[in-house]
Formats: C-alpha cells, structure tokens, sequence
C-alpha cells in the first residue's frame, strides 16, 4: 500500500473537529492529517492537542511555504474559502472544501481558473451524495426501474436562534454569502441534483421574518429540471421540529428521504405502485447497502480519485451547478422574475454578490 496522502485542515471550528474524528476514525493509512492552521493560537494549539497534530500555522500562506502536501481541507469561514482555494491550488496542492465553495458565481470561477492550470483537484464537500441510500436511487433510475421523475420536493427545516448569529460572520452577504438558502439547504439541494439531473429555471421567494440578519431566513423556490419533471425548495431556519427531507415521485414508486445532518439506509423509504410493486422491492432490497452518508464516505473516495489519478469524485462542473441555482433563487426572489440555467453570466449583479443590488429589506447593523 502508499503511503497514506498528507492532509492539512485550514480553520479549526466546529465542522474542523468533525472532519479530522471522521478521518482519524475510517481514513488511517489513506489520509494522514499532519497540519492544522488558525490564527488563534489557544484554539489551534487545543485542535493539535485532541488529534496529535505536529505542526500548526497562522496562515495559508505560512502552511504551504512549510509544508509537502497532498490536500488541504478548507473549515473556514466562507469568506475564506475562494483565496485559500486559490493559494493551494497555486501551489500545486488539492483542495477539499467544506459547502459553500464561494461567495458568488465570481469567486467559484477564480477557483475553476486556477484548478484548469493546476496539478490539484477542487473537491466540494458533497458527503450526503455518497451513501448507499443515493447511490441505490441513482441505479435505479438509470435502469429504469422507477420510471420517470415527475415531481420532487427538497426541505432544509431547521432551526437557528438569535444567538447562532452573534458569530461576526453569520447572517451578512459579504462574509457567509446568504442565509439557509446559502449555508444550510446546499447540502440537500446539492445531493437532490446528484439525484436528479440538470435544472433549468426557478422561480423563487426569499424573506427574512425573524432574525436579526443582512441575509434571509427563510427561502422557497420552484425549480423545473432540464427532464421537465418539477421540484419544490423549502430552505428555512425558522423551524423548530428539524428535519430534512427528500421526496422523488417517479412514475413506478415513491422515494422518501427523512433525515437530519446525516443519513443510514433506515432514513430511506420506498412505496411502489401496485402494477410495479415487486420489480421494485426487488431493486430496493439489492446493493448497495450499508453506506451512511457522512464526510469519511467522500474523503475516501478523493483518495481512490488520488490512487487512480484521477478527478475528484464531484467535479468542477457539478459545483457550480449547484452554486449556479442558489444565485438564481437569489436573483428570482430578489427581482420577481423566473431565472433560467446560463442566464447569470458576468454581466449580472448576481454573478457578483448572491444579492446582487441588494436584498429588499434593510439592513441591520
């Protein structure tokens, strides 16, 4: 076997611990995280202490000029996510990146430019894409056995108090990029389209009724996909009882997705037609099984993407479709017009910022 690939985590918050438990506990002798950077130093020193990791940097920058390595795992703040792309990339260093890739259209295209002429990856953090439950559905749409996808809905029902937002970043355009539509729905909408296929335009809402943020709390859309079938977007922080959800009406079954931050096999749910009944407890009941959707699944399979020379498993394209529709919900609720798929090019206020001239309430200091 290699020698497992050198991983440095940049930002040591929350969703940094959580990534490195995930390697450390499913990922040894495949990835090694031998680097974590933070500019606090109290915090930094006690992310080293919990993971036994060596060495630690204030900075990108101070990391890469000190270090060989083969990743680096992006846990900052969104604002950070789109330079610290660019410098590793620059560098000839893969990139992880924890949802959202950028701020705006704008930034993720800087990143695509430097990966074309780099010898790194870009990878998105997509893990809900990567369990078995996703990976059985896709199958079986592609043999047929579900039939077509006529309707769908996506829910991101979660709740966030006030004080979630005392963090100086959260809830501001220039520094999280938007709200629940932005930071929180992107993963389901993200593995509803790994699901689904291509969309081609949305007509959307956005509201912010609650929290005291410069971003909205709340968002609805009506999405068509390039297939003609049509799906429904609720992405809300506003919600007490938590969930998040996933419903495909294909012409033979039902398919359900009921969840929270994570899902096994028992979170999925089949209910077929009569006339299609066995064919499809039959597909259900095959592989694969067993696969918990979680960040491990995906770093995995960056490093047989790494084993094989080859792209990362969601590809540059795949990104930026899906960052492509939440600045098109944007662009929609924001100026009352349905938004095409291409339509927000750089001409666009909302390639620029995913507010674009601004949202239609004021804002909050």
């Amino acid at each position: 076997m290699s020698s497992p690939y050198r991983l440095a985590v940049v930002g040591t918050g929350g969703i940094a611990h959580l990534h490195a438990e995930q390697l450390r506990d499913h990922c040894q002798g495949r990835i090694e995280l031998v680097a974590a950077v933070d500019p606090d130093t109290d915090r930094l020193d006690a992310f080293k202490e919990k993971f036994g990791v060596e060495h630690g940097y204030a900075s990108i920058e101070a990391l890469l000029a000190a270090e060989t390595l083969d990743l680096v795992d992006l846990c900052t703040p969104p604002v950070a996510h789109a330079p610290g792309a660019i410098a590793a990339l620059e560098a000839g260093v893969g990139v992880i990146c924890e949802k959202p890739p950028a701020l705006s259209l704008a930034e993720f295209d800087r990143i695509a430019a430097a990966a074309a002429v780099s010898k790194g990856d870009f990878a998105l953090i997509s893990q809900h894409r990567f369990g078995s439950g996703a990976d059985r559905v896709r199958d079986m749409t592609a043999s047929g056995v579900l039939g077509r996808l006529a309707v769908a809905k996506c829910d991101t029902l979660w709740y966030r108090p006030e004080e979630y937002f005392a963090v100086e970043w959260r809830g501001r355009w220039e520094t999280e990029g938007g709200g629940p539509t932005m930071g929180h729905g992107i993963h389901q909408i993200d593995t509803l389209l790994s699901m689904v296929g291509p969309w081609s335009e949305v007509v959307a809402t956005a509201h912010r009724h609650r929290r005291i943020t410069n971003t909205e709390d709340v968002s609805h859309a009506i999405v068509t996909l390039e297939s003609g079938a049509s799906v429904v977007i609720t992405n809300s922080l506003l919600s007490p009882r938590e969930v998040s959800q996933i419903r495909l009406d294909f012409d033979n079954a039902t398919v359900e997705l009921d969840h929270l931050y994570g899902y096994g096999d028992d979170n999925w749910s089949v209910h077929p037609i009569a006339a299609a009944a066995e064919e499809v407890h039959r597909a259900w009941a095959g592989e694969p099984r067993g696969k918990s959707s979680g960040h491990y699944a995906q770093f995995l399979r960056i490093a047989d993407a790494l084993d094989g020379k080859t792209a990362p498993p969601v590809t540059i394209e795949d990104s930026r479709r899906t960052l492509e529709l939440l600045a098109a919900i944007y662009a929609s609720a924001f100026t009352g017009k349905r938004v095409r798929a291409g339509e927000i090019d750089p001409t666009s206020p909302f390639y620029q910022r995913m507010d674009g001239t601004g949202a239609p309430w004021p804002d909050r200091k």
